[in-house]
């Protein structure tokens, strides 16, 4: 795993409680670390004051952007931080994932950071959050905090895609086991795999009267077991701790996550753009709300964010 020397936080501006900060600052503990508590913020109003001159409305966003500076300087003042540089940035921008992920690669951060929460799914399908374009746009891996503490000795659950055999595919299951071995290192944790395969197509079996459906379904179960195994072996992890079920990923990821308690999930997200990405999503996208713990979000190797073309 890449070592996360610089941290991107992204602040909520509207509560003084930061699970992301938190837990930046957990990270950031166990790498030495540098973190910069990122606050992008924008007022229409402020825009739209036509009486104003341009110079008049810029020392008004100034003087907002001072008092929330302000704000973010005391609110860090409260957090355990010691030893840690935690550097501000506050910026006025109408596109908060723009100014994160430009500011993020500008800056060479190793790892963005954000609270999230569950979003109004048909808002999600017409407004797509922030979280979607973070982890659909951002190059480096993407953390969604949600409230739920990472103890030690705790669980993190590694989704694979062992349906497809390229070469991008296998390359990113690695690492996302190797992400996952670096963190567990610094946590004590314990490393479980899971893959979700599809059941018998509910059409064959009717227009096949001989199509033997219980047969079809263990040889894909077996198919999906044998190349899971085949990973947990490469990457010295406990067969104990791999789980094949039936299953969209989507399902089958949180529920999995629920029953081991997990702290945390990581998985692939292939940063699909466009119309056809408002429609289908990605599978990381399907499950944030489903999960109760923190999903990490990692691009395949040579992926280029459409910002920085």
């Amino acid at each position: 795993m890449k070592e996360y020397n610089k941290i991107l936080v992204v602040i909520n501006p509207t509560t003084d409680h930061q699970a992301a900060l938190d837990r930046a600052i957990d990270l950031a503990a166990k790498n030495n670390a540098e973190i910069t508590a990122f606050l992008s913020i924008f007022d229409f109003s402020y825009e739209m004051t036509s009486i104003l001159s341009s110079h008049e409305r810029e020392a008004m966003r100034q003087g907002v952007i001072d008092q929330r500076t302000e704000w973010l300087k005391n609110l860090i003042k409260q957090t355990n931080h010691s030893g840690l540089t935690i550097n501000i940035e506050v910026i006025w921008h109408n596109r908060p994932f723009e100014s994160v992920i430009n500011y993020a690669i500008s800056e060479h951060c190793d790892l963005i950071v954000k609270s999230t929460h569950n979003h109004d799914k048909l808002k999600a399908v017409i407004f797509t959050p922030t979280d979607w374009h973070l982890m659909r746009k951002a190059p480096m891996p993407v953390l969604l905090v949600k409230e739920h503490d990472w103890p030690v000795k705790g669980k993190i659950l590694c989704a694979v895609n062992v349906a497809a055999e390229d070469e991008n595919q296998q390359n990113l299951n690695g690492k996302i086991i190797q992400h996952a071995k670096g963190l567990a290192e610094n946590f004590s944790a314990e490393i479980h795999l899971v893959n979700g395969y599809p059941g018998t197509p509910v059409n064959l079996a009717i227009e096949l009267p001989d199509f033997d459906a219980n047969a079809y379904n263990d040889n894909v179960r077996m198919q999906h077991e044998q190349r899971v195994q085949y990973l947990a072996e490469t990457y010295d992890i406990p067969l104990n701790n791999c789980h094949v079920q039936e299953g969209l990923p989507e399902d089958v990821i949180p529920d999995l996550a629920t029953s081991l308690d997990a702290e945390l999930v990581i998985l692939g997200t292939v940063g699909r753009t466009g119309f056809s990405a408002a429609l289908i999503g990605n599978t990381a996208e399907h499950v944030i709300d489903s999960l109760s713990c923190d999903l990490l979000a990692l691009k395949p190797d040579g992926f280029k964010s459409p910002l920085a073309e």
